[in-house]
């Protein structure tokens, strides 16, 4: 019995920091044909769904991780640290030619301009893994993965749900971006929504200058998720939480310097997930999720 399945992206990350990466004006110039040295690397497991696991993990709970990997190089540096976290791999995908990889440039404050490329796929899982235990765990999370068709996603949510199997989502741009009518379903088969502030803004079609977040926004917005737990996090200003009619707020914990941007929101995602595990109380769960998200930006990696 797991306490989270975490379904989502799994990648290798590799981050580069140098002194003369040239950063202005928020951007790096690296010149065409242009040579730079790195004066520190690191090489790293990411993505959301294994971030998400592995940052459950950390604080103590069973978890695993539905993800796609490719049989090259990197499949055993992928199982092994995952194992080495206590994050259960048995359910994961495993496919030719496919690889998922971020390249990560950080300045000195842990600023970071990513390249990331990914093979494209179109199905949550392949028809040979015969996803054993997929039902034995307390919370499904399903991440961001906008190449899955929201009716496979749906079709997941529905099936999860009828084994009375709390489900968290997280949707990305893309999605949130899509009309409200297409949105609405897959919302309905969720019981907690954690978005950030502009994704929740794309959502109700709204500028984010112009939501309080402060007030009830649900009930204003989508009036639908009255009875759903929505989470919108907002960066150095905090974290929000709806559930019929209340509204919690959560200060963010800035660390005592700040390294790595890379993979926060998931790990606030991943404290809240713990704390709402332990306690099935709103408030604690916020306070998780910021704690954790501190804890990861303090460091390189992304858990």
């Amino acid at each position: 019995m797991y306490d989270l399945i975490s379904v989502g992206t799994i990648s290798i990350d590799l981050y580069f920091k140098g002194k003369n990466f040239t950063f202005k004006d928020n951007r790096f110039t690296l010149a065409v044909g242009g040579k730079y040295v790195a004066d520190h690397f690191d090489f790293k497991i990411g993505g959301g769904g294994a971030n998400v696991a592995i940052g459950v993990a950390n604080h103590g709970f069973q978890s695993a991780v539905i993800g796609k990997i490719g049989n090259n190089p990197f499949k055993k540096v992928i199982l092994d640290y995952l194992k080495t976290r206590h994050v259960a791999t048995n359910l994961i995908d495993e496919e030719d030619n496919y690889s998922n990889l971020s390249t990560i440039l950080l300045t000195k404050k842990g600023e970071r301009t990513i390249i990331h490329y990914a093979t494209p796929h179109q199905h949550l899982f392949s028809s040979n893994n015969p996803l054993f235990g997929l039902t034995k765990t307390k919370i499904i999370y399903l991440g961001n993965l906008p190449d899955v068709s929201l009716t496979q996603r749906i079709k997941f949510l529905k099936f999860i749900g009828k084994h009375r199997i709390t489900r968290i989502l997280n949707l990305g741009v893309s999605d949130c971006r899509r009309p409200k009518h297409q949105l609405k379903e897959i919302l309905e088969q969720t019981d907690i929504l954690i978005v950030n502030g502009y994704e929740f803004s794309d959502i109700v079609k709204a500028s984010h200058k112009d939501i309080h977040f402060h007030e009830d926004v649900i009930s204003w917005y989508i009036p639908n998720l009255f009875e759903k737990i929505v989470v919108v996090t907002e960066g150095e200003k905090g974290s929000f939480a709806y559930f019929k009619g209340k509204v919690f707020y959560q200060p963010a914990l800035k660390p005592a310097q700040i390294i790595d941007t890379t993979g926060a929101g998931d790990a606030y995602t991943a404290g809240f997930i713990s704390g709402f595990l332990k306690s099935q109380n709103i408030e604690i769960a916020m306070k998780k999720g910021a704690t954790y998200a501190s804890h990861i930006l303090a460091k390189i990696g992304a858990n």
